[in-house]
């Protein structure tokens, strides 16, 4: 009998969140952008140089109009806006920005091969933000300004482009003018993204494949319980979310823009982060999707199977992971198939650390050793059907820690697979219509869960989570209760439901997950609803407009040393130079603060030292500034603070030891501490003078704390006993007692 070939479809997922803030018009974070020009085009140029290998390639419907807006020219984001600016026009603040932010890029891979990029990065490192930004030239900034948008340009691009390759030759001494052009070479390579994929479609060398329009988890968009399948006792949200038809519009606009782009109606559907439940399958399958995709762990748990691997890495039970299933809905069967999560993850997660040559080799000798596993299954006198082995991750984020951005590990693992007669990669539609699934798994035993640990405990659970999912559901009730506001006479309102449901913002929630960024899509969650409120006419809720949860803040340094100021109020950039500080400015907030810009903190083995900067000219009355502390792991009586509109969220809602209350306008300072029945005035030695900037040493041996100890400080302003603002917007910041 002759050898059964083992067929493999590779299922690339490339998926950002909606980063345009419907109440702004603009783009938030520049990740489309930057993905854009780097990875989603290059994917599938190299796939294109082997017609003869197969794949599925999802671009996620959000996605899709983001890249068209760039495209198009209609997109601008911060740090594009930041490229575009003369070098002469540019804020205290932005080149702050620029120095903090444009070197968000993975160092080893996008930083230390460029020679002037290095160059700029050690600076920062060596001698913190504060110096560069009073030492460096308009030179440093046009550079890195320069070089944050070169290296996200991929190698294909720079061999194809003189113009690149001139730019990357240069080094240095770039301009405006060379960064407009590089603009315009952005907008290129975005334009020609999606007719690529229209293309390679239309030849049938990639299926493109779709996903729910705002990259839901659907199944706790369709029912919040449903998290509690793999964890019974899971703390679930104060409202109970349930809203099957949202599902409904999140797969009638990726159809809609599915058939606006590729002229086709997608045969697969990708769940996004491959949450999957028996709720939603009637749904999909009304939608006339034909199959779907979900995680080896979930099917472990419908079949009551756990996948164990040998010392090779291969399977158990291999039979049962690589084929297709059927499910049976009310409107029809589906296929799923279930991806093997560990040759996924060597791909999103190893790799990288490997050459490409080895890398290559051991991902095929892999998909041989499996070849060798489905030789040996007994027939048992049927017909026997061959493998399928679907490999399904991220197509965009590993790229970037591998060498060449992956370019030489595709091309070699391409060359590899496309000259061996045993593996034939497939798209999953040409394998279900050779080989329709005939095992079934019955809808209400396939397992609800996710590609993390087979549970939804990543989106929701944690408090913080579980409060974002409480404000949401709060705002799709609000907008349940005007049914005049169709997705047809009021989009906008729909719109930023669909963005506000997407699975981005949960991520980053609350335990688990954390970036630079977190603020950012903290404030983002909660623009989509507060605009989903402004478009049906409703008032917006006051706790909308702060964060979910206390944000590192997101342009700061740290102390670098210990600071012996003279405490006269007058400013001395010499004296502070090692402090750490905050540009209050660049934080938004609901209450904006004209009297304050910056805040500089630090200390020494006998103080703390705060300084602020107040606007010129001087806004009148000042504010009275306010420090809380609190002390992690120390046990002993603490209080709420005492201010009319203060609101309950973190950490304002925290409870404090000591407080010291700065009245810059009286040039007095005064220290409270917490007690059995309510705050006390202790006697201090803090000092403090306010004449060009106030100044302030508070003593360490007035807060009584020990040597070593961590401690945590919260700075606010009130006026006329009322709260103002955060200084950051509601941010802890962290300081260990020398």
């Amino acid at each position: 009998m002759s050898s059964l070939p083992l067929y493999v479809a590779f299922i690339w997922h490339q998926h950002q969140p909606l980063y345009k803030s419907f109440a702004t018009g603009k783009y938030r974070l520049p990740w489309v952008r930057l993905h854009g020009t780097k990875d989603y085009l290059d994917l599938m140029l190299q796939l294109a140089k082997f017609p003869q290998l197969h794949q599925n390639v999802n671009l996620s419907p959000s996605l899709i109009s983001q890249i068209q807006d760039y495209a198009n020219g209609s997109a601008f984001d911060p740090y594009l806006e930041l490229t575009l600016t003369p070098v002469k026009q540019l804020s205290r603040s932005q080149r702050l920005f620029i120095i903090e932010r444009f070197f968000d890029a993975n160092y080893r891979r996008m930083i230390a091969p460029y020679q002037r990029y290095q160059e700029l990065w050690q600076l920062r490192q060596q001698y913190g933000s504060t110096w560069c930004l009073a030492n460096w030239h308009e030179q440093d900034f046009d550079d890195l300004l320069t070089w944050h948008n070169l290296v996200w340009f991929s190698p294909l691009a720079r061999n194809n482009d003189p113009e690149i390759q001139s730019w990357f030759a240069k080094g240095r001494d770039f301009s405006l003018s060379d960064r407009q052009r590089i603009y315009s070479k952005q907008k290129a390579i975005l334009g020609q993204i999606l007719p690529q994929h229209a293309k390679m479609h239309g030849t049938g060398q990639i299926e493109a494949i779709t996903c729910a329009y705002g990259h839901p988890i659907m199944p706790l968009i369709a029912d919040t319980k449903s998290a509690r399948v793999a964890d019974p006792q899971m703390l679930l949200p104060g409202i109970r979310f349930r809203h099957e038809f949202d599902l409904e519009l999140h797969l009638n606009k990726a159809k809609e823009i599915y058939g606006e782009y590729f002229q086709i109606q997608p045969a697969g559907l990708w769940t996004p982060e491959h949450g999957v439940s028996p709720a939603i399958l009637p749904l999909v399958a009304k939608h006339q999707f034909k199959w779907l995709c979900a995680d080896e762990g979930v099917l472990g748990w419908s079949l009551g199977h756990y996948f164990r691997r040998d010392e090779q890495g291969l399977v158990s039970a291999p039979d049962l992971l690589y084929r297709p299933y059927r499910l049976e809905t009310l409107y029809g069967n589906l296929a799923i198939t279930f991806r093997d999560r560990r040759l996924s993850d060597l791909i999103g997660f190893s790799y990288s650390s490997m050459s490409a040559d080895d890398a290559s080799k051991n991902f095929c000798d892999q998909l041989l050793a499996i070849h060798e596993q489905q030789q040996r299954e007994p027939t048992n006198g049927s017909e026997r059907k061959p493998w399928l082995v679907t490999i399904a991750l991220d197509g965009e984020n590993c790229w970037e820690f591998y060498e060449q951005n992956g370019t030489e590990f595709l091309e070699a693992l391409y060359s590899r697979l496309a000259q061996l007669d045993a593996i034939k990669l497939v798209t999953v539609s040409e394998y279900i219509a050779r080989f329709p699934p005939d095992e079934k798994i019955p809808p209400h035993q396939l397992h609800s869960g996710s590609w993390v640990e087979a549970n939804f405990s990543t989106w929701i659970g944690d408090p913080v989570k579980n409060r974002a999912w409480e404000l949401l559901g709060a705002a799709r009730d609000t907008l349940a209760q005007h049914p005049e506001a169709t997705w047809q006479n009021n989009p906008e309102a729909w719109h930023s439901l669909l963005a506000a449901e997407g699975s981005d913002w949960f991520w980053w929630f609350g335990e688990g997950h954390s970036s630079n960024q977190d603020h950012i899509f903290d404030q983002l969650f909660r623009e989509h609803l507060q605009s989903l409120y402004r478009a049906i006419n409703e008032p917006t809720p006051a706790s909308l407009y702060y964060p979910l949860e206390p944000h590192k803040p997101s342009i700061s340094q740290q102390p670098g040393s210990f600071i012996q100021p003279t405490i006269d109020g007058f400013a001395s950039d010499q004296e502070w130079q090692n402090a750490g500080y905050l540009d209050i400015a660049a934080h938004g907030t609901m209450h904006k603060t004209k009297a304050l810009q910056r805040l500089w903190y630090g200390f020494d083995h006998f103080n703390f030292y705060l300084r602020l900067d107040f606007a010129e000219p001087l806004p009148l009355p000042l504010p009275i500034v306010h420090l809380f502390w609190f002390y992690p792991g120390k046990r002993h009586y603490n209080n709420s603070i005492q201010l009319l509109d203060l609101p309950d969220v973190p950490p304002l809602n925290y409870l404090f030891h000591h407080h010291c209350g700065i009245d810059p306008s009286g040039r007095s300072a005064w220290l409270q501490e917490a007690t059995e029945n309510g705050w006390k005035n202790i006697s201090s030695q803090v000092r403090m003078e306010f004449n060009q900037c106030l100044e302030l040493a508070l003593p360490w041996s007035d807060l009584a704390i020990a040597p070593a100890s961590p401690a945590r400080l919260v700075i606010l302003t009130s006026a006329g006993g009322k709260f103002q603002v955060a200084l950051p917007e509601y941010t802890v910041i962290p300081i260990e007692v020398p």
